[in-house]
């Protein structure tokens, strides 16, 4: 079984920056890769970024590119996600998931993983 947290949600201004982390407190993601994935009340939930398991791929939306920057380090555990510039339509609940293939990549699609965080609320103001 897999546990991850996700923690660092909060309040910002528009053009703020947040730093969200998320950490497996059960189970390992050393080995697999790693996505981030935001939903609003009434609607899908939405692919953010992924990261391979050593972390030299990534792959982000067209929305957030250059905008926000995923991480990882595998001896924590944990993965990161660092938001700058961000805009009242970022706000969201925010998870992270673990893919379900072992050392393969994931797609954007929901159904490739299998792990979710609780979510953390983002919420930009403008």
């Amino acid at each position: 079984q897999v546990q991850l947290v996700e923690s660092g949600g909060g309040l910002v201004q528009a053009g703020g920056s947040l730093r969200l982390s998320c950490a497996a407190s059960e189970g390992t993601i050393s080995s697999y890769a790693m996505g981030w994935f935001r939903q609003t009340p009434g609607k899908e939930r939405e692919f953010v970024v992924g990261i391979s398991v050593s972390g030299g791929i990534t792959n982000y939306a067209d929305s957030v590119k250059g905008r926000f920057t995923i991480s990882r380090d595998n001896a924590k555990n944990t993965v990161y996600l660092q938001m700058n510039g961000l805009k009242p339509e970022d706000t969201a609940v925010y998870y992270c998931a673990r893919c379900r293939y072992y050392v393969g990549g994931c797609s954007s699609s929901t159904r490739e993983y299998v792990y979710w965080g609780q979510g953390t609320q983002v919420t930009i103001s403008s």
